[in-house]
């Protein structure tokens, strides 16, 4: 059974999970924090484990990133 792509908020404190990425990349080298970044991406993707929701995910992403400036996003802010 495949799954949609959640876009709700679901983080009970967003805040704090900014802070953790955050605090995550702190000290390190560009470099290593692109392979940070990296890592925590292909765990996550692993958690979900479902590749139509990885590519809608994959999609969104690209897009929120290409959005021109001034552009409000639907329901909040880009992922």
């Amino acid at each position: 059974m495949t799954t949609a792509l959640c876009t709700d908020t679901r983080l009970s404190d967003p805040d704090a999970v900014f802070a953790a990425l955050a605090a995550a990349h702190r000290d390190l080298s560009p470099l290593e924090s692109r392979r940070l970044d990296a890592a925590l991406v292909l765990l996550l993707a692993n958690h979900i484990g479902d590749v139509r929701v990885l590519e809608e995910a994959i999609a969104t992403a690209r897009a929120a990133i290409r959005r021109p400036a001034g552009v409000a996003e639907p329901g909040g802010t880009a992922p």
